[in-house]
């Protein structure tokens, strides 16, 4: 008899099923196309990897249904170029759960086939469904425990943030300075939004998240709510990130730009905001008229002064 774990037999297509534990969560129908287009040219190059099951009908008789370990892309590649049979090698100990999960994994690793959210997620499944440690999965996988471990910390990331990385809104990269704010909500939001709207690379994002981070560290006593909904909403309208800073007398409103044109937008929004102000309010006064760009050195500002007239902004 055969060895059934190195025997090639062809299976066909319709009698496989898709593994269960299978942690990749989608597959670019473009790159099926393609693979179809290849296995109708040339065949199935590479065996899928199988389990087989025994089921018995209402009859009494028996047939063979097969689950799909390793090969899932092949095999569904195989049904668009309308393969009807496939080469797979069958493998025994087909109950092991593990087994399935373990295998599907490092083949799209090998393959870098797994987003890193789905990755994550397949590492969380065997540390906690299996109960595995991040060091028998880093020896399996043949990577290292930090690996692991940093890919587990996306996790910990909100669901808008995942669907994001997923979507390739943002990289794994971007992921770092935001898991440096986990414990600063508002701020973690706020460069999350920089980065989807102003595109900024990794290296960008990690200064603004170091600076947040110090800056959240200097300042003395509980953070004020009022503070944070005011830095969120001026972000907002500004398309930036925006910090307000309380001093004890008053305090500063920094905004943060990349260049001289994102500047220029800034004023411009401020500007609109001032006409719109004399529009309902009557005529311009000194303390409302529109900012420009000078070159002049700025004046500093009496006691006197309105405490929010927008000369006091540093920008």
């Amino acid at each position: 008899m055969p060895d059934i774990l190195t025997s090639i037999f062809w299976i066909e297509v319709d009698k496989i099923k898709p593994n269960p534990f299978q942690p990749r969560r989608e597959f670019n129908n473009d790159r099926l196309r393609d693979l179809a287009d290849s296995i109708r040219q040339y065949g199935v190059l590479q065996p899928l990897v199988v389990t087989k099951h025994e089921i018995e009908r209402e009859d009494g008789s028996l047939y063979s249904e097969y689950e799909l370990i390793a090969g899932e892309r092949r095999w569904r590649s195989a049904q668009l170029a309308g393969i009807r049979q496939v080469p797979c090698v069958i493998r025994s100990g087909g109950d092991d759960d593990r087994l399935k999960l373990e295998m599907a994994i490092i083949e799209n690793l090998q393959r870098e086939d797994l987003n890193p959210v789905d990755r994550a997620r397949a590492f969380d499944q065997l540390i906690n469904q299996f109960n595995l440690r991040h060091h028998d999965v880093a020896a399996k996988i043949g990577k290292s425990r930090e690996y692991v471990s940093n890919s587990l910390r996306l996790l910990s990331l909100s669901e808008e943030f995942l669907t994001a990385l997923v979507a390739g809104k943002i990289n794994e990269g971007h992921t770092r300075p935001l898991l440096m704010l986990s414990g600063k909500p508002a701020e973690q939001k706020a460069l999350f939004d920089e980065i989807v709207t102003r595109h900024l690379n990794v290296r960008e994002a990690e200064a603004i998240a170091r600076r947040a981070a110090v800056e959240r560290t200097r300042k003395h006593g509980p953070v004020d709510p009022a503070l944070v909904e005011l830095e969120k909403q001026l972000s907002e309208k500004l398309g930036t990130r925006v910090q307000i800073e309380r001093r004890e007398v008053g305090g500063k409103v920094m905004i943060n730009y990349l260049s001289n044109e994102d500047l220029r937008n800034i004023l411009n929004i401020l500007n609109s905001e001032a006409v719109a102000l004399e529009t309902a309010s009557g005529p311009m006064t000194e303390e409302t008229a529109p900012v420009e760009l000078t070159s002049e050195p700025e004046l500093e500002p009496s006691p006197e002064d309105n405490l929010y007239n927008i000369k006091n902004f540093s920008i």
